[in-house]
């Protein structure tokens, strides 16, 4: 039997995390959801995804302060992160900069991939194959 790499999609809206679920699953990925910060988080832990996929505008900020938690995690931070929003990346990363107000949250870096919602399905398949290539989780 093949090993299905692992993507963990966090996002707020039911429907998105459906529809991500649906689209990778279709494509021979195994998927984990989850609705929030604290629930990703522990997924990430327990799973050890090959990819996560992070709504960045989710209540109260917590897809940055995810995206943070994991980058500086030593056991989380090599998971590739593909960001997905419905703000520009270039408005993203001002915002990022602004928020990030210790010195050691400066190296958390871009992400893999910021994509904007709506998503394109193809570019979005695209983006998780290069990300996971090579990857053995």
């Amino acid at each position: 039997m093949q090993h299905r790499m692992k993507v963990l999609i966090v996002d707020d809206e039911p429907d998105m995390r459906t529809y991500l679920c649906n689209l990778l699953g279709g494509c021979g990925y195994d998927t984990i959801d989850a609705p929030n910060r604290q629930d990703g988080l522990r997924k990430a832990k327990a799973e050890k995804p090959a990819l996560i996929i992070l709504d960045v505008t989710m209540p109260r900020e917590e897809g940055i302060q995810l995206y943070r938690e994991l980058k500086q995690s030593p056991k989380l931070r090599k998971i590739p992160v593909i960001m997905v929003s419905s703000i520009a990346q270039k408005t993203f990363r001002q915002y990022q900069k602004t928020y990030c107000t210790q010195p050691s949250e400066e190296g958390t870096g871009p992400p893999g991939a910021y994509l904007k919602k709506p998503l394109n399905a193809d570019e979005l398949i695209g983006w998780v194959q290069a990300l996971t290539a090579g990857s053995s989780a």
